[in-house]
């Protein structure tokens, strides 16, 4: 939620939630990422008063990325329904990847396009259609182009001719844009948790939207995940009734609805002011994160629940609606974050409420390309426990660091 300050001197005084600013008449203040005091603000001259002065509707492009995101995701359930193992190819990085992947790309970036068509467009996404055009795998574009047009016929307001094979090719490749702070620019993981979706649990159609290096608005299509759940309990049993869509525009707050198209309702990051009555979420895989590291955090902080291990942006679906309190991520050394992997889900959560930063309190940058270039790990949590969660990193990670 954005804050507002009012003085008699300074009038209204604007704190964005998401790039940490302050608007005031023509110039903005930042404040430091360790959540210090108004006293410490710092002026600076700005680098667009007018953009500053104002904050940008977004609407049209959140309608356009809502329908996207539904669309892909009743793609990838159609996929994860019958799963067939000829669905299943391995990259050149031998992470795995299905035919959903690829098809749930080229969905997104087909509605982006045909309804933004005034804008330039720009998509940074994970997947390109290298291993597809291969000779062997003629098999399996075929299958994916058939999903895809089978899913834009399903949505009865699509009125285009069946895409060709090439097509759902140039589609896929249209993510292939490096980024950066300038312009606007889509930011696309088709199925994040991958290798969740391959088990049948968790994963997440990611989609932001940057304006000049800034996440303005973000959706977490998250098929697998209930509806409902008391805290700490994400994954779903066959009863629950599951499909979310979470989505946030910047300075409006985040909502939540059924994939099937439900009423929104506002959510809110938990207001757990105690660590030690905190749950927290990390990445299921152990090789995607730390776990050794994120339980000397928790025994710091005193936390008594186990954590809650589920794959993909999902943890910040869940997090945005109070299922948890935290979400620690510390990849082995060498890795770099790739900005699809948090860009919506950043934005999720901020405007729930939530703060997100690395290691060292410093906010995500989204906008230096493809990667995120930040300090060893990655925080979130609400803004009342961020401090002492940020402690108990810095010690535990000097602690870790002494011991090798």
């Amino acid at each position: 939620m954005a804050i507002i300050l009012s003085t008699a001197l300074l009038g209204c005084i604007y704190v964005h939630p998401l790039t940490r600013i302050l608007y005031l008449d023509h110039y903005y203040y930042t404040y430091a990422p360790k959540l210090k005091s108004i006293s410490s603000l710092s002026l600076k001259p700005p680098r667009n008063s007018v953009r500053a002065a104002s904050i940008m509707s977004y609407d049209k492009e959140l309608a356009t990325a809502k329908k996207a995101c539904s669309l892909a995701a009743r793609l990838c359930q159609k996929v994860q329904r019958a799963l067939l193992q000829s669905d299943v190819q391995s990259k050149s990085d031998k992470s795995p990847v299905t035919v959903a992947d690829y098809g749930s790309q080229a969905v997104v970036s087909f509605i982006l396009e045909k309804e933004l068509p005034s804008r330039s467009f720009s998509l940074v996404a994970e997947e390109d259609s290298g291993d597809l055009r291969k000779e062997e795998s003629q098999e399996t574009l075929q299958r994916i182009t058939k999903l895809v047009n089978e899913t834009l016929a399903s949505d009865g307001t699509e009125n285009v001719s069946l895409l060709s094979d090439e097509d759902v090719l140039t589609a896929i490749d249209s993510g292939k844009s490096e980024g950066g702070s300038f312009g606007q620019h889509w930011v696309l993981d088709p199925i994040d948790g991958t290798k969740g979706f391959l088990r049948g649990d968790q994963y997440a159609i990611a989609l932001g939207l940057l304006d000049e290096g800034k996440v303005v608005l973000g959706v977490l299509a998250c098929p697998n995940l209930p509806l409902q759940t008391s805290a700490g309990h994400v994954q779903h049993n066959v009863q629950d009734k599951v499909g979310c869509l979470f989505f946030a525009q910047v300075g409006t707050g985040t909502y939540m609805q059924s994939l099937d198209g439900s009423q929104p309702t506002k959510v809110d990051v938990s207001s757990t002011e105690n660590a030690e009555d905190a749950s927290f979420f990390e990445s299921f895989e152990a090789a995607h994160s730390l776990h050794d590291l994120t339980s000397m955090i928790a025994k710091k902080l005193s936390i008594k629940a186990p954590p809650v291990r589920i794959d993909s942006q999902a943890k910040y679906g869940a997090l945005s609606r109070g299922d948890g309190t935290i979400y620690m991520r510390f990849p082995h050394r060498g890795y770099r974050e790739k900005i699809w992997d948090h860009a919506a889900g950043c934005i999720v959560v901020t405007e729930a409420g939530g703060v997100v930063s690395d290691a060292a309190g410093n906010p995500l940058d989204f906008s230096r390309g493809r990667y995120l270039d930040l300090d060893t790990g990655i925080i979130v949590t609400n803004q009342k426990l961020m401090p002492t969660l940020l402690k108990a990193v810095q010690e535990s990670l000097k602690e870790k660091a002494s011991s090798l």
